[in-house]
């Protein structure tokens, strides 16, 4: 790691803990998808795939054709559904690579019914998020039209909740439960081997009726929680966060009090400050936003951002540790000490979720499974 300026750290050990805890979660005949899209959420896809396959996950979850074929060419051989949209032009893949494909429009049943060899596919419901799937209402014409395309084989019918982190919207995930209900008998009754699937993280530990044939393990998996008021109710379930980021100190100087800090000189020391210079930024994905908020790391101690945060170097204020010195490590998400800072916390900072904090981490950010 002493050739890296920045890195990332990846608990096997926490990836097994929490794969367990779901494990555990779920009655046995459930099966689980462990859902590694968009980079295994900043995790790194091919080597958060390979902990998932080590751990006999049942199915993986990606977004696109071009995630699965990447899987598929780095050895992964666990069954792969595309969650999101496929082009017609990439339906060949699907037959070749034995992907799975989520088909959630008529204009995609038109394309599929000019292939000639077999796809296997999912059909996407919308129960109520109105994002991808079919209307309820349509379902009995979609079914219509597949019947009399003998090389399309149905092997799932599936749906995703809108609000199941938030307990105080609970009706209206009962809602989307009826409504998937009446899909999956219709579609049951037509292919009674398909799996039924519509519950995320939130959906298994706040709607376990709803945990059907499969579940969609993503946000947990990686021991984050969909949200506040679910990880409340769940007091008794502990998640252990998978990712540490960390960096190092560049270098270190002592400026006067009154002096100005950074770009637009938008922060100004009020006593003499010992600031420490951190090679990383925004291109790295540490936020613009977490300008003279957020806190890092060094030696166990909170340390807090001085200034902007600039393309590829932050500066902290070092004043309160002692001995600090160019080359000593500092963590940007993660524990040292007692200390932790968290994905949640640089989320409230940046009035987003602790999901785009943790995807949005630069993807050529070296990464370490340990």
């Amino acid at each position: 790691m002493n050739q890296y300026r920045t890195w990332i750290e990846i608990s096997s050990s926490a990836i097994k803990h929490n794969y367990r805890i779901f494990r555990k979660l779920l009655p046995k005949p459930v099966k689980l998808l462990g859902v590694v899209k968009s980079n295994a959420y900043g995790h790194g896809l091919f080597g958060f795939t390979a902990e998932m396959q080590k751990l006999s996950a049942n199915f993986l979850g990606v977004d696109s054709i071009t995630e699965a074929v990447a899987l598929r060419r780095h050895g992964i051989s666990l069954p792969i559904l595309v969650l999101g949209y496929t082009l017609p032009a990439n339906f060949k893949d699907a037959h070749s690579k034995n992907i799975s494909l989520a088909v959630s429009t008529f204009e995609s049943l038109n394309f599929l019914a000019t292939q000639k060899k077999t796809i296997v596919i999912h059909l996407k419901i919308d129960t109520g998020m109105h994002r991808q799937g079919f209307f309820v209402s349509d379902l009995q014409k979609v079914l219509f039209i597949i019947k009399k395309l003998p090389q399309i084989k149905v092997a799932g019918v599936f749906t995703h909740f809108a609000s199941a982190k938030r307990p105080d919207s609970s009706h209206e995930t009962e809602k989307q439960i009826v409504k998937f209900k009446d899909a999956v008998a219709m579609v049951k009754a037509v292919y009674p081997q398909a799996l039924a699937h519509a519950s995320a993280t939130a959906g298994i530990l706040n709607y376990p009726e709803a945990n059907f044939d499969l579940v969609r393990v993503g946000i947990g998996m990686y021991g984050l929680w969909p949200s506040d008021e679910t990880r409340k109710l769940h007091k008794d379930i502990e998640l252990k966060p998978v990712l540490t980021w960390k960096t190092i100190i560049s270098e270190v100087k002592t400026v006067d009090k009154g002096q100005k800090v950074g770009y637009d000189y938008t922060e100004t020391v009020i006593k003499t400050t010992k600031l420490a210079v951190l090679p990383i930024g925004y291109w790295h994905g540490y936020w613009r936003a977490f300008s003279s908020k957020a806190e890092v790391l060094v030696k166990g101690q909170r340390c807090k951002l001085i200034g902007r945060v600039s393309m590829d170097m932050v500066v902290v204020d070092v004043t309160a540790v002692k001995n600090v010195k160019v080359g000593d490590e500092v963590v940007l998400i993660g524990k040292q000490g007692k200390e932790e800072v968290t994905a949640d916390e640089l989320g409230k900072l940046a009035n987003t979720s602790c999901y785009e904090i943790v995807t949005r981490l630069n993807p050529l950010i070296k990464k370490y499974y340990l």
